[in-house]
């Protein structure tokens, strides 16, 4: 069973629960709230075809066994530059001070690969030794030649060697993910 447990504006209002912690980011428009519903059977995080829905750290309780945690995008968002920093500020106090995070999904648009905002999280994430899986989204659409050398060629020290490629539509790539959560 899963259960939204809420919508939280700072990291402090998180509940302070013992169940692991596994957080999907991505840039806007990367198709993170689809994915995190085909992984779940479900449609329980608000998707939206506007950039920069997902404003909040939205939390998901699943079995009472995980959490899953739907942060919002960056990047791409039409919002002020003022709320795009606080966004930033948020995802930074949630990476270093969330200790039940066990591992961060980063998503990244298979077809435009990897972007200078996703490059900067991913050496956040490595200065840090925050454990990070690199995820590609819409593997069903047409990727450009180039864009699949950048994406064959990304790895780095904190990053969870097996890079993963999915389809949210074609419900593709799915299984390490739902493997990873100990779901079904």
């Amino acid at each position: 069973m899963i259960k939204f447990v809420g919508s939280f504006e700072k990291v402090r209002a998180l509940p302070n629960s013992h169940f692991p912690e596994y957080a999907f980011v991505g840039r806007s428009n990367v198709g993170k709230s689809s994915l995190i519903n085909a992984v779940l059977g479900a449609p329980v995080a608000r998707t939206s075809n506007t950039p920069g829905r997902t404003q909040s750290l939205n939390l998901f309780n699943v079995d009472d066994r995980v959490m899953i945690v739907d942060l919002p995008g960056y990047g791409y968002a039409r919002v002020a530059r003022t709320q795009a920093m606080e966004w930033l500020e948020r995802l930074e106090d949630y990476l270093l001070n969330r200790r039940q995070l066990k591992r961060l999904f980063i998503l990244i648009d298979s077809r435009i690969g990897p972007r200078d905002a996703d490059l900067d999280l991913i050496d956040f994430c490595d200065a840090n030794a925050i454990s990070y899986q690199i995820i590609y989204t819409k593997k069903d659409k047409r990727i450009r030649e180039e864009k699949q050398k950048s994406i064959d060629h990304l790895e780095h020290g904190a990053m969870v060697p097996e890079v993963l490629y999915t389809s949210a539509e074609k419900k593709t790539g799915l299984e390490p993910i739902r493997a990873t959560l100990g779901i079904k």
